[in-house]
């Protein structure tokens, strides 16, 4: 089956190293390789800055992974740019789509005119905060926990003129329901279950129903520490969220988002996306075809706004 894995952090490691092949590199967990051979067919490649890049050179990073994700990504001649989902029903056989997003908006500052840039670019999901505050709202490690900023709300308004997936994952609590309030295409691209792992960047019942309620998908993601409390992660702690959010309503609305090269440690079996198949392997035991295809590709592509 195919595959639509809904984030990764390729670029922000070929930021750094700019010497990684996306071709075939033992130091990155997605390649194009890895896709080939295990038919993933749309990968979203995130834009994220480091912290340690100085604000006032953020946007001129952000433009960097732009010129990488065009330059080296996408010459690549398998890959294909996404911007609509008619580009994804138009892929062929042995093409993959790839589709560029923002990963926190601290590269624009609070000025608009860049997020419009970057959407020019090919931007087409935005999420609006890392771990922590920026202009836009607060982050989910911000002590404050405030909501969205008045420029906050201007940036969602343009999402939705846009018809442009606005990202919930990273976002403080108070933020998000300010998001679910005002925003028409809301995603959260790698998030777990708060009830069966207690991480603040989790999403607790109420939040995970709400995101449901407004035609949402939910990217359960490989980050270890969003799976279990325990020392490590397994594959069966991947599919413990899978049935929860099932369990709530959400079949035809779990996606994937294993947040791949943006982690350090990875789960047992999962250790990169070659490994999709033994996590294919396991699902299509435990769950139905048409279930199986919605999570890993169809659920995604089904309510991409454009």
């Amino acid at each position: 089956m195919p595959i639509f894995d809904a984030h990764c952090d390729v670029l922000m490691k070929m930021f750094i190293n700019p010497e990684i092949s996306f071709n075939d590199s033992h130091i990155l967990h997605v390649t194009k390789r890895a896709l080939i051979e295990t038919n993933g067919k749309v990968q979203c490649f995130a834009i994220y800055i480091p912290e340690s890049v100085p604000p006032n050179r953020r946007f001129t990073a952000a433009l960097s992974m732009v010129d990488i994700f065009y330059e080296k990504i996408l010459a690549e001649p398998e890959m294909k740019l996404v911007r609509s989902k008619a580009d994804i029903n138009s892929l062929k056989e042995g093409e993959i789509g790839a589709l560029l997003t923002l990963e926190g908006c601290d590269c624009i500052g609070q000025d608009i005119l860049k997020l419009k840039t970057l959407l020019r670019l090919g931007v087409t999901s935005v999420g609006l905060t890392w771990n922590y505050a920026n202009f836009v709202a607060d982050g989910v490690l911000e002590k404050r926990g405030a909501g969205l900023s008045s420029f906050g709300e201007e940036v969602i308004v343009l999402l939705n003129e846009q018809s442009v997936w606005c990202d919930v994952s990273h976002l403080s609590e108070a933020a998000f329901w300010d998001t679910i309030q005002r925003a028409a295409y809301p995603i959260a691209s790698h998030s777990n279950v708060y009830h069966l792992c207690a991480h603040p960047r989790n999403l607790k019942d109420d939040q995970i129903r709400a995101l449901l309620q407004k035609q949402a998908v939910i990217g359960v993601t490989f980050v270890p520490q969003f799976l279990t409390s325990q020392i490590s992660a397994t594959i069966a702690d991947v599919l413990q969220h899978i049935d929860y959010i099932a369990s709530l309503g959400g079949e035809r609305q779990i996606g994937l988002g294993s947040d791949f090269d943006g982690i350090d440690e990875t789960v047992i079996g999962l250790s990169t996306y070659r490994q999709y198949n033994d996590l294919c392997n396991e699902l299509v035991k435990r769950y139905s075809a048409d279930f199986v295809k919605g999570l890993l590709f169809t659920n995604f592509v089904n309510h991409y706004p454009r």
